[in-house]
Order: structure tokens, then C-alpha cells, then sequence
């Protein structure tokens, strides 16, 4: 099932809005971001392109720039990861996260969701401000990691 598109605007900034159009999403932008960062150094365009496409993004603009992101991967009926958080660095300490973030709940799709989870090491205090808790139940998370998946 593809979501309807959904477009957020901000409650006091002034052309400050979120959409999940995924036609708006600046993959340029979206890709320089993640290929800096901790957890998706490397990646290539094509594969954030790829990610795009298979996911419900929500992409977070200010005028026409976009200085936010954030990817739910999900079957569109019981499950989603929330993953792919990010505001460029000018714009942080706006509450824009937490923005973004509840926005993300707000979603239909996300709406119908028996369990949305996501991974974090840097961020727990703002996760934990709508709604997410830790896991802590012993062999209930496993992975596989693949560190060297983008150092082709």
C-alpha cells in the first residue's frame, strides 16, 4: 500500500515544513549528509536514492533548502524502524528533532503501527521524549553487521 503524501507546517516558524512527497526529498543534500556521518559514512548516492524509494521519508525544509531527514522503513502494516535522523548542523537547537520526530508519529501509516523501533547512541534523551523506551530484554535485538558493506 503507498501512503497518501503528507505535508507538516510549522507551528511558529515561518516557511518551515516537512513533507513526505517523495519527489521533494533533495537526494543530494540527504546523501552528503548521511555519507558524513557516524552511521552511514561512505554510502553511495545510489544506495540513499534506493533508500528513498523503499521507504516513508519525511524530508523537513525551510523555504525551499532542506535541513532535516528521517526514514521510516516499514511494511506499511505492523512494523517500522525509524532510522536516518538527522538537522543540519545551523539548524539544530531549534526543537526542530523533536519536530521532526513527532511529525514522523503523526503519520497515518505510523499511526497503525504495532511496533516502530530504531537504534541511537547519540540521541536516547530525545527519543525518549515521545514515547520510545529502551529494549532491555535479554537475546530479544539481534544483527548482523557488515561494516565494510560501503568500502567497495
Amino acid at each position: 500500500m503507498s501512503p497518501s503524501f503528507e505535508t507538516y507546517l510549522h507551528p511558529t516558524l515561518s516557511n518551515c515544513s516537512i513533507t513526505t512527497n517523495p519527489h521533494n526529498m533533495d537526494i543530494t543534500a540527504i546523501h552528503q549528509f548521511l555519507t558524513h556521518s557516524t552511521w552511514a559514512a561512505g554510502i553511495s548516492r545510489e544506495t540513499v536514492q534506493l533508500s528513498i524509494t523503499n521507504s516513508l521519508c519525511f524530508g523537513l525544509f525551510k523555504d525551499d533548502k532542506q535541513i532535516g531527514f528521517a526514514r521510516l522503513v516499514t511494511d506499511y502494516a505492523t512494523f517500522g524502524y525509524l532510522c536516518d535522523v538527522y538537522i543540519v548542523e545551523e539548524w539544530r537547537n531549534h526543537k526542530l528533532s523533536r519536530w521532526l520526530v513527532e511529525c514522523c508519529q503523526q503519520h497515518p501509516v505510523t499511526q497503525r503501527l504495532r511496533r516502530i523501533m530504531l537504534v541511537t547512541s547519540t540521541a536516547s534523551w530525545l527519543y525518549e521524549k515521545v514515547g520510545y523506551r529502551p529494549v532491555k530484554q535479554e537475546n530479544f535485538v539481534w544483527q548482523i553487521v557488515r561494516p565494510d558493506i560501503y568500502k567497495q
